[in-house]
């Protein structure tokens, strides 16, 4: 049987009782981030997710899936779309779009001169 702590953390994404883990910036986050690869961080007050796709383009979206609110960090890189860990919601992080969902968009900001891989 599962745990109303496990239920908790799944709803929320974290475990309420852990320490927060401190995110990196979006600057640090993406001087270690590398092509395919998601990275937790943080946007001021905001979590965000920072990725590269395969060209190295790198992108921020917001982290938080719109589908149930899971963490868009949590998920991988496919075909250059960020895919969501809970449910495999496919999100285009140029645009924030998602592709088989109308109307679905998700917060994304460009990087400028973001091609470093």
């Amino acid at each position: 049987m599962t745990s109303l702590r496990a239920l908790i953390a799944d709803l929320v994404g974290h475990d309420p009782d852990e320490p927060p883990v401190r995110r990196p910036g979006v600057a640090e986050a993406l001087a270690r981030c590398r092509p395919g690869e998601v990275v937790a961080a943080a946007d001021g007050a905001d979590d965000v997710a920072v990725l590269r796709l395969s060209t190295g383009e790198a992108c921020v979206v917001a982290d938080r899936c719109p589908h149930d609110g899971g963490l868009l960090s949590d998920g991988f890189v496919e075909d250059d779309r960020l895919v969501c860990a809970r449910h495999q919601w496919e999100l285009d992080p140029r645009t924030g779009r998602c592709p088989h969902r109308a109307g679905v968009v998700v917060q994304v900001r460009a990087v400028a001169g973001s091609r470093d891989s």
